[in-house]
């Protein structure tokens, strides 16, 4: 693995450095080879918050997990419990998508979460928005039960990804009654 740590507000020492290494180098663990790809981890600290992010990016999946604690090792502990969950979530998930003859929509019924929170945004002058975060990714070509399932590993209520079979960019969405809608462009 190639670890990318950065810190912000924050020095990154040689032992949290040694500790985050060692932490997800035991990953490891729950892959038949050992991991290859870079590893992005950012500290950072705003008053007492302690904020630990780690982003592993794989060929077909991607692991991401964030934390906030006020203790910098406790908080890097709870990430690697998150990427831990993911990965047996999503090792469960393809061994049932293998030995079932049905698609994976159909796998999901039961296993669906309420949702917990409803993100509210405030606009107060409509004449005026403000882009405050603008993110940039490659577009993995997945079919529709993949991306669904990507979204759910990374706890999103929504996911932007290439579609294997036609090409076009696609978004799957959780909806509030907790099924799975997809959209796709017209032709």
């Amino acid at each position: 693995m190639n670890f990318n740590i950065r810190g912000e507000n924050l020095e990154i020492t040689p032992a949290l450095r040694d500790y985050v290494e060692k932490k997800v180098g035991k990953l490891d663990k729950y892959f038949e080879s050992p991991l290859k790809s870079d590893v992005n981890v950012k500290m950072s600290v705003l008053n007492n918050n302690q904020k630990v992010e780690i982003t592993i990016p794989m060929v077909k999946l991607l692991l991401r997990a964030e934390e906030k604690h006020s203790d910098m090792y406790a908080a890097i502990d709870l990430v690697i419990e998150k990427l831990e969950r993911q990965i047996r979530k999503h090792k469960t998930k393809v061994n049932k998508k293998f030995r079932q003859d049905d698609s994976l929509k159909y796998m999901f019924k039961n296993e669906l979460e309420p949702l917990q929170e409803e993100v509210k945004v405030a606009v107060e002058d409509e004449d005026e928005f403000e882009i405050v975060r603008t993110k940039r990714f490659d577009l993995k070509p997945m079919d529709a039960e993949e991306a669904v399932l990507q979204m759910d590993m990374l706890g999103h209520n929504f996911f932007v990804f290439s579609n294997a079979i036609s090409g076009s960019t696609n978004v799957v969405y959780k909806r509030k009654d907790g099924r799975y809608g997809l959209i796709e462009p017209e032709a």
